[in-house]
Parts: structure tokens; sequence; C-alpha cells
């Protein structure tokens, strides 16, 4: 049997994304109380959440989350990490956990780039519970897509 290269890629980036929420869950809380939510998104899902994205976009004007969208629909997966409770404590429980997800996939070279703007459209959409939420789209490519971005 020949396995391609696409094949191969697209079935590696959800493996890593699938590592990167076992990362997550297990990275240390504070006060040994877990309180954060994951979810992985790819195919319509993805391209939806990139659709949102650019429209929230255009009506505020940010640039910034127009190139996010981009950037979202050219990745083959995204990440969602959330937090059910977002007091400080918790709110340092999310860093903790994005930077483990996120070392996770830098570690199986695969592109990565925690986005905010992410998280504020998957909050719109309704796909974690959760008062914040944060997402890291992952990349298979030549060159890495989350870099010499513009806004333009």
């Amino acid at each position: 049997m020949v396995i391609s290269s696409t094949d191969a890629e697209k079935d590696t980036v959800l493996v890593v994304a699938k590592l990167m929420l076992t990362a997550a869950r297990t990275a240390p809380k504070t006060g040994g109380m877990d309180s954060i939510v994951t979810a992985i998104l790819n195919g319509k899902d993805k391209e939806k959440l990139a659709d949102t994205m650019e429209r929230v976009g255009k009506e505020k004007e940010w640039d910034w989350i127009i190139r996010d969208s981009k950037n979202v629909k050219d990745a083959d997966a995204v990440v969602l990490i959330g937090v059910t409770n977002a007091d400080t404590y918790k709110l340092i429980d999310l860093g903790i956990a994005l930077g483990s997800a996120a070392k996770i996939a830098s570690e199986m070279n695969v592109d990565n780039r925690i986005m905010l703007s992410v998280g504020m459209a998957a909050q719109e959409l309704k796909l974690l519970d959760a008062e914040v939420v944060l997402g890291i789209p992952l990349s298979i490519k030549g060159k890495n897509i989350f870099f010499d971005r513009t806004t333009t």
C-alpha cells in the first residue's frame, strides 16, 4: 500500500491535535481543580469558524482578525482550549494548558500559533461551554503559514 504524503499529513495533524488535548487536560492546575475544556475542529466546522472570524473582522474593521481568518482557512485543523471559570487562578490554568498544547505541536514539528481571534469566534458560535476560549490552528506545509503575516 502506498500512502501519499498528503494523506499522512492529514492523519498526523489529527493525531497531534489529540495529543495537544491530552497535554491541556493533564497540565498542572491551581488548587487541583480542572476547569479546562477542549475540542478539535476540521473540515466544515473549521471553515465555519474562519467565516465567522472574517465576518467579525469586517464588522469591527479589525484587519488582524481578517488576517487570522485566512490562517484558519489555510490550516489543517484547529484546537480550541477554554476555561469554564474565568477567575484569576483559572486563567493561569488556561495559560498553562495553552502552553502545554502548543509545546506538543512544536515538538511534533506541526506549525501552530495561539490566537485570541479564534477563541472570539468560537465563543460566538458556542463551540465550547467556556467563559474564555483561545484557539491554536495547526498546519503542515512546506512553509509556516503563521510566519510573515500581514494585515493588508
